[in-house]
């Protein structure tokens, strides 16, 4: 059985959730298993290994559980990029609409110097505007986007058009 068959096998499609018509893909059945998610640490650091990546950014807060590993294998230090009043130092911020309303993150003004080739974790692509937002932080920061990555992608809400003009580099282990 391949990654990806593994990975589908243990998402749980969780109903209405976190509004009525949405299926959300529950990735914290992964967790659970530490053989899977020691394979999907391996699969990352062979994938982005030889690429040439300065810091691995995570997305609150699902994109900090394989962001941060990976970024430890890539000896690369690990951004944060978190929701609007989580950061306790200077932090530049950035307005944005998702699925289900707005929202503000926020990153450390210290975290990205200028020239860094920045890779985007997080756990699930829908429309992008989550990563789309954290890439202008890295932007806003002088930083690189050398790329986006994700455990899933939900093709038919259309993330990786809103995120090609940024890089094309995208990469996901499953699709929906």
């Amino acid at each position: 059985m391949t990654l990806q068959d593994q990975i589908k096998q243990t998402i749980r499609d969780v109903n209405d959730f976190p509004k009525p018509g949405i299926v959300f893909k529950d990735i914290s059945t992964i967790m659970l298993d530490p053989i899977l998610s020691n394979a999907i640490l391996n699969h990352l650091e062979e994938t982005y290994k030889s690429m040439c990546l300065d810091a691995v950014a995570g997305i609150e807060s699902r994109g900090f559980l394989f962001g941060y590993p990976l970024a430890m294998r890539l000896g690369i230090p690990f951004v944060l990029i978190r929701k609007a009043g989580k950061l306790p130092y200077k932090k530049i911020s950035y307005d944005y609409e998702l699925e289900y309303g707005n929202a503000t993150i926020e990153m450390h003004t210290d975290a990205v110097k200028e020239g860094m080739n920045v890779l985007i974790h997080d756990d699930l692509l829908a429309t992008g505007g989550s990563a789309a937002a954290a890439a202008q932080l890295i932007l806003k920061s002088g930083g690189n986007v050398a790329g986006f990555n994700f455990l899933v992608v939900l093709n038919f809400l259309g993330g990786n058009e809103r995120l090609k003009h940024i890089s094309d580099n995208i990469i996901n282990l499953v699709e929906y």
